[in-house]
């Protein structure tokens, strides 16, 4: 994708713009912090823009020089350094080029935003849940390992340990960026720990990741909503059963249900379920939008359909296959731990990348 020498002066300029406004002494505070915004989100497109340029201008002098500049007496030595360097420079431009392009790339609104992730059993009964659990914590130490803050929102643990469904709020930045193509159905095959006979079993768990809205961005209307307030079960300390302090809301426009149960307050289990409903309006709406404005098209890593098989892992082989991309990385334990979930994820934006870098190849 070849970017024009006017497309990055542009740019160069409207960040030099965007910087000298910020200056002025006259400037509102909401102005002050839109411009911010902008300057954050041109100042790395700029710089890509500009290491473009050097490289080409730099090129272009290195071809003067290499050429003799017409001189018929130039001094060979110095020509032949200018095309030695004019090597270096010509490998190094097409790599700067995809990195404008990448910078270039539009933008899923949603990147920049924490995320929800809920991860439900599937198939297979406990080790289901012991799965599920399994997956949770992963995505807690990889959270760590990406300086991200994870906040339980609700969990029903299983009897035997991991969970039937647990729900949690990830915020830091680019959240939403790096962790939106684990939605789907993730698989396991192993032998159960309470399993005699050794045998292998294959089990599911669901994960589902949900932008999270600010309030601005999802109006509900209070008529828009049944809210139910029952006494709260299940395990959870002496509180439970003693005050009515469970909340389900149901959105009735879309018979959206959410429960809430694990705090003690009526109060902070309606704020999270409304916080947990809001993410699943917005991603309902923000998936339709797609939809409707990219034809329904399949990225190459997936729809993040969340009945979508996406990953298997084998414990018998230490492996972890990730299916969209025919990854295999033979490190299953280093990734269930976090640290190697990042390969994974990077394999999947680098394709993710390139699908959409083709496609505007393909247009331009």
């Amino acid at each position: 994708m070849h970017i024009s020498a006017e497309r990055i002066a542009q740019i160069e300029a409207r960040r030099d713009e965007v910087q000298a406004s910020m200056t002025r002494a006259d400037l509102a505070p909401e102005a002050f912090v839109k411009l911010s915004k902008e300057y954050a989100e041109i100042e790395p497109v700029a710089r890509a823009a500009h290491e473009v340029r050097r490289l080409r201008q730099e090129l272009a002098a290195l071809d003067v020089m290499a050429g003799g500049g017409g001189d018929p007496d130039a001094d060979p030595l110095m020509r032949e350094m200018a095309q030695e360097e004019m090597q270096i420079l010509k490998s190094q431009l097409p790599q700067a080029e995809r990195a404008l392009a990448l910078q270039l790339l539009p933008r899923d609104a949603a990147d920049a935003r924490p995320a929800m992730i809920e991860i439900r059993a599937g198939t297979g009964g406990d080790e289901a849940a012991l799965f599920a659990g399994d997956l949770f914590r992963m995505y807690q130490r990889y959270a760590d390992t990406q300086g991200w803050k994870m906040e339980l929102m609700s969990a029903n643990a299983s009897e035997v340990g991991g969970f039937k469904e647990v729900v949690a709020s990830i915020n830091g930045v680019g959240v939403f960026a790096k962790l939106k193509f684990e939605s789907g159905v993730h698989r396991v095959q192993r032998v159960p720990a309470t399993e005699s006979g050794g045998r292998i079993h294959t089990s599911a768990a669901t994960v589902a990741i949900l932008p999270e809205p600010e309030e601005v961005d999802v109006q509900i209307a209070d008529g828009d909503l049944k809210i139910d307030i029952y006494r709260a079960s299940g395990a959870g300390g002496q509180h439970v059963n003693t005050t009515d302090s469970a909340v389900r809301i149901t959105h009735l426009p879309t018979g959206t249900v959410v429960i809430q149960q694990d705090e003690r307050s009526q109060h902070k289990n309606k704020a999270k379920a409304m916080q947990v409903l809001r993410a699943r309006l917005y991603e309902a709406e923000r998936a339709r939008t797609q939809n409707e404005q990219a034809g329904a098209r399949k990225a190459m890593v997936g729809s993040g359909d969340r009945s979508e098989r996406i990953r298997t892992y084998n414990f018998p082989q230490g492996r972890v296959t990730d299916h969209r991309i025919n990854l295999t990385l033979h490190r299953l334990p280093e990734i269930l731990e976090g640290p190697g979930l990042c390969d994974v994820i990077d394999a999947l934006v680098a394709e993710d990348e390139a699908a959409r870098l083709a496609q505007l190849d393909g247009l331009s």
